[in-house]
Order: structure tokens, then sequence, then C-alpha cells
């Protein structure tokens, strides 16, 4: 099958370190707003791969959901305050506020821990903890940023929200798939 539609997927204006900001102006690769937003691509993957490891809908929606926002939270940190294309507010309180009733529901219906909770268990349960982890990357390359530049507080209140919701997501994966969480043992040796 032919088509005459060519993609770029490729521009090479990128070959000399430097990439465009939502607007066309350009910074170096290394630059704290592009750490900033591409963790949050990164973290993006991680919820996608998650995702793909979930077997309940309601769960499903919400991670889907949270991929959406995400995608609204990287193009804001993508775009300069001054930009004509800058959404002021890309998550509001409503949702801050939906998302910690969502941990509410989850933590309600696992035991309480006692102890600090390893990363493991079921694959799920596990593929969330490393989003976890890349979501508190995430929000240290946010409020570097926001050293720098204005940042909306709502944008780290709900990156901050989000890496508990990962937390608890973990923990009620591995009690719905009936498997033991791997507890923290102090003065443990190989």
């Amino acid at each position: 099958m032919t088509s005459s539609h060519k993609s770029i997927i490729y521009t090479r204006t990128g070959d000399s370190g430097t990439t465009s900001l939502v607007g066309g102006t350009r910074i170096d690769k290394d630059n704290i707003r592009l750490e900033a937003y591409g963790t949050i691509d990164e973290l993006n993957s991680h919820i996608g791969l998650l995702a793909a490891e979930v077997e309940y809908a309601d769960v499903l929606s919400n991670l889907r959901s949270i991929q959406n926002l995400l995608f609204d939270i990287g193009a804001y940190l993508a775009t300069p305050a001054d930009s004509p294309y800058r959404n002021e507010y890309p998550v509001g309180q409503a949702t801050i506020e939906a998302l910690e009733k969502i941990i509410d529901t989850l933590d309600s219906q696992v035991p309480p821990a006692h102890n600090f909770v390893l990363p493991g268990g079921t694959h799920a349960s596990a593929q969330a903890q490393v989003a976890r982890t890349v979501c508190r990357r995430a929000e240290r390359r946010i409020v570097a940023l926001a050293r720098e530049v204005e940042v909306s507080q709502s944008v780290t209140i709900f990156i901050n929200r989000l890496s508990d919701y990962l937390f608890v997501l973990a923990r009620w994966l591995n009690y719905c798939g009936e498997c033991d969480e791997i507890m923290w043992t102090k003065d443990c040796t190989l």
C-alpha cells in the first residue's frame, strides 16, 4: 500500500542541541523547562505501561484521564508565560479534589501499612511504583523550574497528589491481586 502523504518525523532543527517551545522560542535541550516537561512525558509513558497491565475498568479510565491531564501539563510547561498559547490553569481545584477522593477510596480498601512498603508484588503494582518515582522526579523538576519562571501552584499540587495516588494504587493492585506486600525489614543483611 502506498500513500501520497509524506510525514516528516525529523526536522533536523534539534541537531544542534536546541528545541522549540510552544510559540517558537528555542532553548537548550538541557534547560530546566525541558527537563520538567520531558519528565512529565516520561511519567505519561510509564502510566501508559501501567494502564496496559491494569484489568479494572474504573482504574483504567482514571489512568487515561491522568494521561490526558499530564499531556496538558506538559504543554503548559512547554509554553512561556507571555505566549498567547498558554493555558493558565491546566489543572483545577475540582480535579485535585477528585483525585484526593479516589486516593481516599483506594486507601480505605487496603489494610493499614505499619512499615515502609517496598516496590514489588504484581507486575502492575511494581509498575505503579516506578511511575510514582518518576512522578516524584517530575515534581522536583517542576519545583526547580518554578524558581525561574511562574508555574501555577495547582500543577505542583496535582503532581504531588498524583504520586500519592500511584503509591496507594500500587498497594491496592497488590491487595486485589492477592499478593502480599513486601515490607521493609530493618537490619536486613545479604
